[in-house]
Order: structure tokens, then C-alpha cells, then sequence
């Protein structure tokens, strides 16, 4: 089996991608801003947990530094951390958003590229948004075409560029992003609805496990590769 790293993983979506990974034999790096959050989440799973905020440089260098100390390997990057924010839109919030849901992809991943390149099967998957894809958001028959989360739906578009960019750069690694689902989790607390956190974390440990097999370079849900 393999190692892997979920950054925002001591709840919701992330949580239940590193328990199902866990469950499957893997060797999982729980990522949290909050060390007491996640070792109480690591300690359910037995998992290991490993104090990481992708909005900032140092703790993301000294993450993945004790991976490379303890494993010398990454075979499996989630990129899960996200926020989604609806406080009255300004200069700070979109700072904020892009930081996480799109800067924080860059730190992470370019943190992991040597760690990966020691994998035999390096997969790297970021949970974006199809509320980020163009394609979605000007179809009418799609329920993203009435969102208007403007500063969310830009820093997912971003981190879904990013992930291509990524994959091109590096095309013996699976890179892909993933919408997971609309999901029932505390960032969708204000929203009716919602789908339970297991089956959206299933689509995106499917797609971390597919091994050589896997695409790369795309967005896609559970059903497929959806327009850009």
C-alpha cells in the first residue's frame, strides 16, 4: 500500500478520504491547522497526523520535511484544503479565498514533487468545484448556471487550472481535480441538502487509487470528465 496526504482532513470531506484510505491499507498523513483537531481525528482512523496550513510557507515545508524524514515517499497528494466564504465581498475575503483554495495548491504540491517523484505510481488529486468550471456555469440546465458565489467559483477555477498545468508539467504523475458532490458538511451548513460525506469522499479516493490506470490532466466527477 501506499503513503498519502490529506491537507483539511481532520473534518468533513477530508476526514472521511483519509478513513477510507486508511481502511484500504494506506499509510495516511492527516493534515490540520490545528494539531489537537487533528490528532483527535488521526486517533479514530489510525491514521498519523501531521500540523499543516497551506496558507502558510513554513508549516507546509516542515509537513512535508517529516513525510520525506519518515516515509521518503508520496504516493498519493489529496488536495482537499478549502474555504468557502460569504461575508460581504472585498479585497480581503477574495485574498483569503484564493490563498487557500488556490495558492494553497501551489505550496503543497510543489512541497510533495520530490516525495512524489520517489513513488512508483505518484497521484496527486485536488477536490475543486464544478462550480469553477466555465462549461457548468453557462449551461442553463445545470444547477451551477444559478450560483454566484463569484469569489469561491474563481479560486476553484483557478485550482482546476492549476491542477492541468500541473499535469502537463509533469506527465509521468496522475494529476486530476475533482468536484466531489454536493456534500453535507459544515461549509455547506447554511444550504438544504447535501448528500453524505462517505459517498463524496468515495468518488475521490476512486479516483487517488486507480494507480496507472488513472487519467490525468482532467476534471471530473464520479461519472466522468466534466466540461472545463
Amino acid at each position: 500500500m501506499g503513503v498519502a496526504l490529506v491537507t483539511g482532513a481532520n473534518r468533513g470531506i477530508g476526514f472521511e478520504v483519509a478513513r477510507q484510505l486508511a481502511e484500504r491499507g494506506h499509510v495516511v498523513y492527516v493534515g490540520a491547522r490545528n494539531r489537537a483537531h487533528g490528532h483527535a481525528a488521526a486517533s479514530r482512523i489510525g491514521a498519523r497526523v501531521v500540523a499543516l496550513d497551506v496558507t502558510d510557507d513554513a508549516s507546509v515545508t516542515q509537513a512535508l520535511g517529516r513525510i520525506a524524514d519518515e516515509e521518503g515517499r508520496l504516493d498519493i497528494l489529496i488536495n482537499n484544503a478549502g474555504v468557502q466564504e460569504f461575508d460581504p465581498v472585498d479585497g480581503p475575503l477574495a485574498l483569503r479565498a484564493f490563498d487557500t483554495n488556490a495558492v494553497g495548491v501551489v505550496r503543497v504540491t510543489e512541497a510533495a514533487l520530490p516525495l512524489l517523484r520517489a513513488a512508483a505510481v505518484p497521484t496527486v488529486v485536488t477536490v475543486s468545484s464544478s462550480a469553477g468550471s466555465f462549461g457548468a456555469v453557462t449551461d442553463p440546465e445545470r444547477p451551477e448556471y444559478h450560483l454566484t458565489n463569484a469569489v469561491y467559483a474563481a479560486s476553484k477555477a483557478a485550482a482546476t487550472m492549476l491542477t492541468l498545468q500541473y499535469a502537463k508539467a509533469h506527465p509521468e504523475m496522475r494529476i486530476n481535480a475533482i468536484e466531489p458532490g454536493y456534500t453535507a458538511t459544515d461549509m455547506t451548513a447554511g444550504f438544504e441538502g447535501g448528500r453524505p460525506v462517505e459517498d463524496s469522499a468515495r468518488a475521490v479516493v476512486e479516483l487517488a487509487t486507480l494507480g496507472a490506470s488513472a487519467p490525468t490532466g482532467t476534471l471530473r466527477d464520479e461519472n466522468g470528465v466534466l466540461p472545463w
